[in-house]
């Protein structure tokens, strides 16, 4: 895959693009502090494809939010569609994994027009909120906004390992795609490397949505849509909430893989075999 920047209005977005030019348009975007590199083991079992997986804002090599602002859930929608328009693409398949797949999900519920196909790997729709706990989650989220410090120097990482080892601290998967999407999301300084992704990712978010709302979107998808689910299955995606979130869709079904959170990372090609089913014609 090959590096590609697109121009938006809200700063460069940048991306790796492979695949067979005039195949099937796909647009793939990651999970939360990840990157488009956490597409290329899925890559090589899906040649058909012109696929582009995005660096969302404030990842990889992508534009951070302007100083002063913040990750706003919906703000994803806005990246995804100028994506499409700077790709000049009028529609496309969307591949989203866990926080990308949620992202996907609200883009097919508002641009239905713009969306194809949705596949979703551990995803549909956002992790939903609990009206008790809204109050104390503002609070904290606040809190942690008011307390970042934007002039604190970026910490410096003395060599990759070190940087592979603190990911796999905070996520579970096999250290291969630990590294894969670490050497994208680092920047080489004078002593060693910084974090290239945007600290502000890392804060609480203010408000996360009731699970009512998040089932009206999902209706509102017109597009077919394939879940891809790991078993065992996170706590904010288990089984009777992925069961009661796939009996909204219209057209909507379900492939339960053993295999971790990044199933598609580690097991790229029994992946690639129920997408290139969905995707291709």
């Amino acid at each position: 895959m090959q590096e590609i920047s697109l121009t938006t209005a809200r700063g460069p977005i940048t991306a790796l693009r492979g695949g067979t030019p005039g195949g099937p348009r796909v647009l793939a975007l990651h999970g939360w502090l990840d990157n488009a590199a956490s597409f290329l083991p899925l890559h090589e079992f899906l040649p058909r494809l012109d696929l582009v997986a995005l660096d969302l804002p404030g990842h990889g090599g992508s534009a951070h939010r302007l100083p002063g602002y913040d990750y706003v859930f919906v703000d994803w929608i806005h990246d995804v569609l100028d994506a499409l328009d700077a790709l000049g693409w009028s529609s496309a398949a969307l591949l989203g994994h866990s926080m990308g797949g949620a992202i996907a999900t609200v883009v097919a519920a508002s641009a239905p027009e713009r969306v194809e196909k949705l596949a979703l790997i551990e995803a549909l729709g956002p992790i939903s909120g609990i009206a008790d706990e809204a109050g104390a989650r503002l609070r904290q989220a606040v809190a942690a906004r008011r307390a970042l410090d934007p002039a604190r120097a970026a910490r410096v990482i003395p060599d990759i390992d070190t940087a592979v080892d603190a990911r796999l601290a905070a996520s579970k998967m096999s250290r291969d795609a630990a590294r894969l999407i670490v050497e994208r999301n680092l920047r080489p300084v004078e002593d060693g490397f910084v974090w290239r992704s945007d600290p502000r990712l890392t804060l609480p978010t203010h408000v996360r949505t009731d699970e009512g709302f998040v089932r009206s979107w999902i209706r509102a998808i017109e597009a077919p849509v394939l879940v891809i689910a790991a078993d065992p299955a996170p706590p904010y995606f288990n089984p009777a909430i992925r069961a009661g979130r796939l009996a909204e869709l219209r057209d909507g079904r379900v492939e339960v893989i053993a295999g971790g959170h990044h199933l598609h990372m580690e097991q790229p090609e029994r992946v690639a075999e129920v997408l290139r089913k969905f995707l291709l014609p």
